[in-house]
């Protein structure tokens, strides 16, 4: 199983701790938050991993180049970082797909366990990490579910429409990779496709096949988005 990493944001809501360093380079116990995301694949089992970069690519490559281990973990850089968000870098990544693999978002965090459940999940061609809990915010990535299948995805989800949040951790098997490269093809092909998140595909591709879920609640992990979030991992056990 490969995994891909999206890292290449800068985080401007974790200023001023990103003013000279990318978001996925912040300190987490002894490493950072990237050196933290593959020594966990690493330990789940991953074969490789691409890690699509753009801010500062040069000391993302660094802390790639030092790394050892079985796992090997190579650098993809997206010069388009600044103007285009992360479906871009999913149609940039595409002949990464070809394969089974995980799509991860570069800010969450999550323990070997929850990586592993995800791996070893029932088969299916697409399979979206979720979370359930009491409520959710308008940050949240909020999915509707019919059963385990996802039948929709987005922030503005309504209450009623909404049963989980999605963590930044996607599966794919078998005919998942061509169907995901497809209408990653079909939506940058639009005029709004290069300001659109993947999650934008996933949600369109709900509506045309059946798109499954791999339930993680009361599991670790945790999401980096502001610097309330960074104070927060050593509370949440990272």
């Amino acid at each position: 199983m490969k995994a891909i990493i999206l890292a290449a944001g800068r985080g401007s809501r974790l200023l001023p701790l990103t003013e000279s360093l990318p978001k996925c380079l912040l300190p987490v116990r002894d490493t950072t938050l990237l050196g933290y995301q593959l020594d966990t694949l690493q330990a789940a089992g991953v074969s490789e991993a691409v890690v699509v970069t753009g801010f500062l690519p040069s000391l993302v490559e660094a802390e790639l180049a030092k790394r050892t281990g079985p796992m090997p973990a190579t650098p993809f850089f997206n010069p388009f970082f600044q103007v285009a968000d992360n479906l871009a870098s999913c149609w940039l990544v595409r002949e990464h797909m070809n394969d089974d693999f995980l799509l991860i978002n570069g800010d969450t965090l999550f323990e070997e366990a929850l990586a592993a459940k995800v791996i070893a999940a029932p088969a299916c061609p697409i399979a979206v990490t979720i979370n359930q809990k009491g409520g959710y915010d308008l940050d949240d990535m909020k999915v509707t579910l019919s059963g385990t299948k996802l039948t929709a995805i987005g922030k503005t989800l309504t209450a009623e429409q909404t049963n989980a949040e999605s963590i930044g951790m996607l599966r794919f098997m078998g005919e998942g990779p061509q169907i995901f490269r497809n209408k990653l093809e079909q939506l940058m092909r639009t005029q709004d496709g290069v300001h659109a998140w993947f999650l934008k595909a996933i949600d369109a591709i709900a509506g045309a096949s059946t798109v499954e879920t791999t339930a993680i609640t009361g599991m670790r992990w945790a999401e980096v988005d502001t610097v309330s979030d960074f104070e927060a991992l050593k509370a949440n056990g990272f």
